[in-house]
């Protein structure tokens, strides 16, 4: 359900904004949408797994809080972020 390290570090290289960059707002809702996705195929196969279920929920919620913060800073970098990641918003 997690993702492995070689997948985070290409989400890093993907995503950053400097060289060595692991907090910036774009590096953490890549990782929180690949963590996500993941869960989300998870239940795909366990539909009565209610406990990850509410992580998946805090999940969402986190990112959600992420991407309003990067909209109030920066609109271009917001609306860069959720094409290059395919969200919906």
């Amino acid at each position: 359900m997690s993702i492995t390290a070689e997948r985070k570090q290409d989400l890093l290289k993907e995503f950053a904004t400097t060289q060595g960059d692991t907090g910036s707002p774009e590096v953490q809702v890549a990782i929180l949408s690949e963590r996500i996705k993941n869960l989300t195929e998870h239940f795909k196969d366990h539909k009565k797994d209610n406990h990850s279920r509410r992580g998946l929920l805090k999940l969402v919620s986190q990112r959600r809080r992420l991407l309003d913060y990067l909209k109030k800073k920066d609109e271009g970098r917001y609306q860069t972020l959720i094409e290059k990641l395919g969200l919906r918003r």
